[in-house]
C-alpha cells in the first residue's frame, strides 16, 4: 500500500487541472509540495544505520528503530522548512485561524524549534509558541515541519520490520500511534497507519491498538453505506480508528488523502462521545 508523497501529488495536479480542488486539498498539495524538496534533499544523505541485530533486538523489546535523538534533524534545513510550513498555514486562516506575525520572521523560534519538535515528538506538552489555545495549530504545524524527516527516516528501515513480530498499537519505526487503518485486498488482514511517518504495519483486528482491550463486549465498528469505510470503536478508552476495507474498492486508494476524505467520520465518532487523542 506504500504511495510516495511523488504519487500523490501527481494524483492531486491531474485532479486539480480536471475539476479544481477543494480548499482543504489545495492547502495539503502546497504542504505536501513544502515536504517533497525536503524529502528530496534527504535521500542523499539517509542510509540505514541500525544492524539486523540492533533491530532484532529493539523488535523483541518493543523499542521503535527510531528516537528522536537518532533523527537526522538539520537545523539550518528544519529551520526554513518550518518557515514555509508556517507561511502555507498563514494562506488559509478561514481553516487554521491567523496565524501570529512574529512566528514569519526569521530566527524568531530559533533554539526553541527543536525543542518544541522534541516535546511533541515526545508527546508531552508543548510550549505554546502561537499563545495559549492554539495547541492543535501547533501540533499541526510541527507534524508538518517534521514529517518529511520521519517519512525519509522511515523509508530507510521499513523493510527491514518483522511484521509477524512486531503487532504492537504504535509505530515500529518511530514510535507513533496509527490515525487510519485498511484492510488487505488479499486476506481483510488489518494494517495500522503511522500518523507522523506513514509507516504501515499488521495488527491483529480485534483488539485496540490503543489500550489493547480485547474484551469482545467493548470493542465493535460501524461500516458506512458504501462498505468501504468502517469506524472502529473502543468502550474501553473511548478512542475510535477510521478504516477503509480495501477488499470492495474499485479504484487505487491513496490513504494519505483518505484520512481527509473522511473527515465526516471523524464528526460522527466524536458526536458520539469518542476522540481520536
Amino acid at each position: 500500500m506504500r504511495v510516495e508523497t511523488e504519487a500523490i501529488i501527481s494524483h492531486l495536479e491531474v485532479k486539480e487541472k480536471q475539476e479544481g480542488l477543494a480548499p482543504l486539498f489545495k492547502f495539503y498539495l502546497r504542504l505536501l509540495r513544502i515536504q517533497l524538496k525536503v524529502e528530496q534533499k534527504l535521500a542523499s544523505r539517509l542510509v540505514p544505520s541500525l544492524t539486523k541485530e540492533a533491530i532484532d533486538k529493539r523488535t523483541a523489546g518493543g523499542t521503535p528503530l527510531i528516537s528522536f535523538d537518532e533523527l537526522a534533524l538539520d537545523e539550518s534545513l528544519l529551520a526554513a522548512t518550518f518557515t514555509e510550513v508556517v507561511n502555507a498555514f498563514a494562506e488559509y486562516p478561514e481553516r487554521v485561524g491567523e496565524i501570529p506575525g512574529r512566528l514569519k520572521e526569521p530566527g524568531v523560534v530559533g533554539g526553541l524549534l527543536t525543542k518544541v519538535i522534541k516535546a511533541w515528538f515526545d508527546g508531552v506538552e508543548v510550549e505554546p509558541v502561537l499563545g495559549e489555545g492554539r495547541k492543535q495549530v501547533l501540533e499541526a504545524i510541527i507534524h508538518a515541519t517534521v514529517r518529511p524527516f520521519l517519512v525519509s527516516h522511515a523509508k530507510t528501515l521499513r523493510d527491514s520490520i518483522d511484521q509477524e513480530r512486531w503487532r504492537r498499537g504504535y509505530c515500529p519505526v518511530c514510535g507513533g500511534r496509527p490515525d487510519f487503518s485498511y484492510l488487505d485486498k488479499e486476506r481483510g488482514s488489518r494494517w495500522l497507519v503511522c500518523a507522523r511517518c506513514d509507516t504501515e504495519w499488521l495488527f491483529q483486528r480485534l483488539d485496540c491498538p490503543f489500550c489493547r482491550n480485547q474484551e469482545q463486549s467493548k470493542l465493535g465498528y460501524f461500516v458506512d453505506e458504501s462498505g468501504l469505510y468502517r469506524l472502529y470503536l473502543c468502550e474501553k478508552c473511548k478512542r475510535y480508528l477510521k478504516t477503509i476495507d480495501l477488499r470492495p474498492a474499485k479504484e487505487e486508494v491513496l490513504l494519505s488523502l483518505e484520512r481527509l476524505s473522511t473527515l465526516d467520520l471523524d464528526r460522527q465518532a466524536k458526536e458520539q462521545g469518542y476522540t481520536d487523542k
